[in-house]
């Protein structure tokens, strides 16, 4: 028999929010021992992705909180080819390594961002122009990455952001040198390295049509030839306004209708205004001419009352929506921990001040932390 379980912490906003004074202190008080790992748990996993200052154990605050509230985390940097394989035959593990030694102590679902993708590349592989050479190179990354981590990471982003917005292949340098079927030859070599790790294509801008319908027509073709693809990984870097939470229900709808689970990878929640319409996580996209520009930066200090609530009602509002959904929903991944690190304060603006996630700039919990605990989850008896 189930039941509804709902969780309130109105009565304590003043407890878990906490003023100016109180800089130091990390604050997540609760009426019981529930995280937003617990809270959610059995539905899917709950994550947040981490930088070299948690892993190296520098950044012990930032860590605590993700021990104690997470059960999954990804690397924002340290498994990417220029960090990880900056040269033609030099591999650098020792973050990597510290990366995955702080999610088996933990017990956590460890996942790899990300092997194959056409930004962050080491320098070595920005211009090459011979299919043979390429393929040696992609062939030695993804056998030594995946196997050096085979049985402890647990999921693979094994290629990103290959997709333009027409839904037609990105002509990256490895669509250039290795042709369309590069993809499905680089789940292939990732599968033959670790057969047990979960497989992921992962992208963003998922809500336009046209871009998604490519991505799924690939992954179905992916399944019908037989080539181990595990789920589709969504990048949520939204706003307070889009997508829509119906445009975000069709997202999860289709992926399910083409065979796999979706993840919701790097999810972020941006409070400022965009000069033009960006697209999604492009890392080239470079707007230098609003710096400095308040109008670009309007909250320098602080965030006012009136937009924590409502960047609280747009994460409640977005989780009822995947509980409702849960079952098709492998992960849902928040793209850092707290406001201060987040890489929204300088994209595509330099200088900016975002507030997209749980915790502020003390490491303290936000409203929005709240809203998301207040989420009605189905529990078992």
């Amino acid at each position: 028999m189930k039941r509804i379980k709902k969780i309130s912490y109105i009565s304590i906003v003043s407890a878990i929010i906490c003023t100016i004074g109180c800089a130091n202190t990390v604050l997540v008080s609760k009426t019981n021992n529930s995280t937003l790992a617990t809270h959610f748990k059995g539905l899917f996993h709950l994550g947040a992705a981490i930088n070299e200052e948690i892993i190296l154990g520098n950044d012990q605050k930032s860590e605590n909180i993700v021990t104690s509230e997470f059960n999954s985390i990804t690397p924002e940097n340290s498994l990417k080819w220029m960090f990880i394989h900056p040269k033609p035959n030099t591999f650098d593990f020792n973050t990597a390594d510290r990366y995955v030694e702080l999610g088996l102590k933990n017990d956590m679902y460890i996942v790899g961002h990300a092997l194959v993708w056409h930004n962050q590349l080491a320098d070595f592989m920005q211009n090459i122009d011979n299919a043979v050479e390429m393929q040696e190179y992609v062939t030695n990354h993804v056998n030594t990455v995946v196997s050096r981590y085979r049985g402890k990471i647990d999921a693979w982003d094994v290629v990103n952001e290959a997709f333009n917005e027409d839904g037609t292949l990105r002509k990256s340098v490895f669509f250039h040198n290795l042709g369309e079927n590069y993809i499905s030859d680089v789940f292939k070599l990732a599968e033959k390295a670790d057969p047990e790790a979960n497989l992921i294509y992962n992208d963003y801008n998922f809500y336009k049509q046209e871009k998604r319908a490519g991505i799924l027509n690939m992954v179905k073709k992916l399944k019908s030839s037989g080539v181990k693809i595990d789920g589709v990984g969504v990048q949520a870097h939204w706003d307070l306004a889009s997508p829509s939470l119906d445009q975000i229900e069709q997202i999860i709808l289709d992926v399910h209708a083409a065979g796999v689970p979706v993840s919701f990878t790097e999810l972020d929640i941006s409070v400022l205004p965009n000069p033009w319409e960006m697209v999604g996580a492009e890392v080239t996209q470079n707007f230098s001419q609003f710096e400095g520009d308040s109008k670009m930066s309007p909250y320098p200090n602080q965030l006012p009352n009136k937009v924590q609530k409502q960047l609280a009602k747009r994460y409640h509002d977005i989780f009822q929506l995947f509980v409702k959904h849960s079952d098709k929903i492998e992960r849902v991944t928040f793209w850092g921990v707290m406001d201060k690190h987040s890489w929204l304060n300088d994209w595509p603006i330099k200088g900016r001040t975002n507030y997209p996630l749980l915790f502020d700039r003390n490491y303290n919990p936000k409203l929005a932390y709240q809203s998301i605990l207040e989420v009605e989850t189905k529990q078992q008896n």
